[in-house]
Parts: structure tokens; C-alpha cells; sequence
């Protein structure tokens, strides 16, 4: 009687674990299509808040190019790149740029330059790793700090003035955090430097980098 309890019991309990599988993959597929959505809807948000409607009027997610790794970029693999346009002609850029040197460690960036080579917006992008409380007020949910790039350039602000306050330049730091912002400015100015030397790359297509390639 204990051996046909144990092996009743073994086989509810294998039947469970069957349908309860089943229910997770059905789920699973049955929400991943959603879940896809809601990614890309999310990035949508974030590609406007870098480059409002107002600059352009084409689907981002559609119109991308991926750029090589690159010191300026402070990045080590590949990065998609999103490419602007407004009726139909080339408007800005939004590039993923990483800032390796912050407190916490690197801090990956959204940074948006529209076709006369201003910032039109930077974005953190999560995770990042600086200390809760101070250097993590590069995230405009904490602070506006980082929508003090909109509008600047590498004409209207000399290479001096890419630096916080303390190192005799025009951005804020963090009372008690300075690493963090030094790093992200470097960043971005970085990002600037880096449009302006493959510019016509960039928004034209006129490419002398075979690394440069059309993602869409």
C-alpha cells in the first residue's frame, strides 16, 4: 500500500509540474510579443526626450545606423546609432556613448546632436552605479543637471568650458560629487567631437569608414 501511495503521489506530482510548464511557456508566449512592444515603446520615449518631435518627424527605431567602437565614444563593441529626419531630410543623430571613468564605474549615455552640431539631449541610460543620494542626480528623474547640455555645442561653448565648475568650467557638480558629473561632461563632450569629425558620415551616408553600416 506505501509503494502504490508514493508512486500515486509521484505521479500527481509529475502531472503538476507538466501543466504547470505548460502554463509558463503558454504565458511566455502568449506576453512576449507584448513585452517586445512595451521595450520598444519604452525607447521610443527615450529617443524623443533626446531628440523631441519638434527636431524630427521620422520613426527613430526605423532609420538606425551602427557605429564602429570608438575611443570618443568611449566604447568597445559596435553601438546603434539613431538617425533623425525632418521631412525627409537628415535632422540630428542620437548615439549610445559610454563615460568609463564615473564614480561608480561606466555610465552609458543617449546623446542627441541635431544637424548644426547642438546637443538636443542626454539621457542616462539604467543601470548605472553612482551613489544613491548624490551622483546618481545625472538621472533627470533626480534633478534637471543633465538638461543643462540642451542647446550646447562645441561653437558656442570653447573646450574649456567642457568642464564642471571646479575645473574651471561652466557645469554644475554635485555638492559632494564631483567625479560623476566630470565624467559625464567628458562624455558628451567627447560625443561632439566625434560628430563633428564624421558628420557627413553620419547624416549623409557619405561613409569612408567601411565599418559604418546601415542597420535599417
Amino acid at each position: 500500500m506505501i509503494g502504490q501511495s508514493v508512486t500515486r503521489n509521484g505521479i500527481i506530482l509529475g502531472l503538476f509540474a507538466i501543466i504547470t510548464t505548460g502554463l509558463v511557456v503558454a504565458t511566455a508566449n502568449l506576453t512576449k510579443d507584448k513585452i517586445a512592444e512595451e521595450k520598444q515603446n519604452a525607447l521610443q520615449r527615450s529617443l524623443f526626450e533626446v531628440m523631441p518631435k519638434a527636431v524630427v518627424d521620422n520613426n527613430l527605431l526605423d532609420n538606425t545606423v551602427t557605429l564602429p567602437a570608438h575611443g570618443l565614444l568611449g566604447t568597445s563593441v559596435p553601438q546603434l546609432a539613431y538617425l533623425g529626419r525632418k521631412q525627409e531630410q537628415p535632422a540630428g543623430i542620437i548615439m549610445q556613448v559610454t563615460a568609463p571613468e564615473g564614480y561608480g564605474g561606466s555610465i552609458n549615455l543617449l546623446v542627441g546632436i541635431n544637424s548644426d552640431g547642438e546637443l538636443t539631449g542626454v539621457r542616462v541610460i539604467p543601470p548605472h552605479f553612482e551613489t544613491p543620494g548624490l551622483g546618481d542626480a545625472i538621472e533627470v528623474q533626480k534633478s534637471d543637471w543633465i538638461k543643462s547640455f540642451n542647446g550646447k555645442s562645441l561653437t558656442n561653448l570653447d573646450e574649456k568650458g567642457w568642464r564642471v565648475k571646479k575645473d574651471g568650467g561652466q557645469f554644475d557638480a554635485f555638492t559632494g560629487a564631483t567625479i560623476t558629473p566630470r565624467a559625464v561632461v567628458d562624455a558628451v563632450h567627447k560625443a561632439l567631437l566625434y560628430f563633428e569629425q564624421h558628420k557627413s558620415e553620419l547624416l549623409y551616408g557619405n561613409s569612408s569608414q567601411p565599418e559604418l553600416a546601415e542597420a535599417n
